[in-house]
């Protein structure tokens, strides 16, 4: 049976041999060549990928990751579809679909929406649930950096609070939507911000929310 993992896995994978390896991304300074390594890097070199969450690793993840943005993007490419190696944690269905799930869904998104022609997506009502799961209970944390108080709101009432403050910012929008305003995609996010207006301003400004 498919998951949502694996189904924007695929979908990620097709984007990016679609857009070629020189194809903007909206990571800073990533083109699509850079964001096919980090994915592969993440799954396949946990000596490297720590470098995300460890500053004194960060060096050494750029190196690995660098290497890897040098191989040929058809290998990387069929890296991604593949997926992790047997040994990984990543290969286990229940860590792929808890910990891939929204970071291949950003991904694919960061791929379709550097593209000037792009529209939203509409994403079925169970993926959409899915996401949201996710946003409530890692809000706190997707939400830690906001410079003032944030709820996420979707479209049928249901909030849940990023971050604790005043003045108070209310985003309200679908699931993917704010899944791509807490992971610091404000400018692409099809949310409506409610809030005072300086408040407002200085969240959209934010480099970044949350992790």
């Amino acid at each position: 049976m498919s998951t949502h993992a694996k189904r924007e896995r695929l979908l990620l994978a097709d984007l990016l041999e679609a857009a070629g390896p020189d194809a903007p991304t909206l990571c800073a300074g990533w083109r699509t060549r850079d964001l096919a390594a980090h994915v592969v890097v993440r799954e396949r070199r946990p000596d490297a990928a720590a470098g995300t969450v460890v500053p004194m690793l960060k060096a050494r993840l750029d190196r690995v990751q660098a290497e890897f943005a040098e191989k040929p993007y058809e290998e990387l490419i069929a890296l991604i579809r593949t997926g992790p190696p047997a040994l990984s944690p990543f290969s286990l269905k229940q860590v792929d679909e808890g910990a891939n799930t929204v970071e291949f869904y950003v991904h694919t998104e960061d791929v379709r929406r550097a593209q000037p022609d792009w529209s939203p997506r509409e994403l079925d009502p169970v993926f959409s649930d899915a996401l949201w799961a996710r946003l409530e209970k890692g809000a706190r944390l997707l939400g830690r950096k906001a410079p003032v108080g944030l709820v996420l709101r979707r479209p049928n009432g249901q909030t849940a609070v990023a971050h604790r403050g005043t003045p108070v910012v209310t985003a309200t929008g679908e699931p993917g939507e704010l899944t791509m305003f807490v992971f610091g995609r404000q400018d692409t996010a099809k949310v409506s911000l409610e809030g005072d207006p300086e408040a407002v301003t200085r969240l959209r400004d934010a480099k970044q929310l949350g992790l």
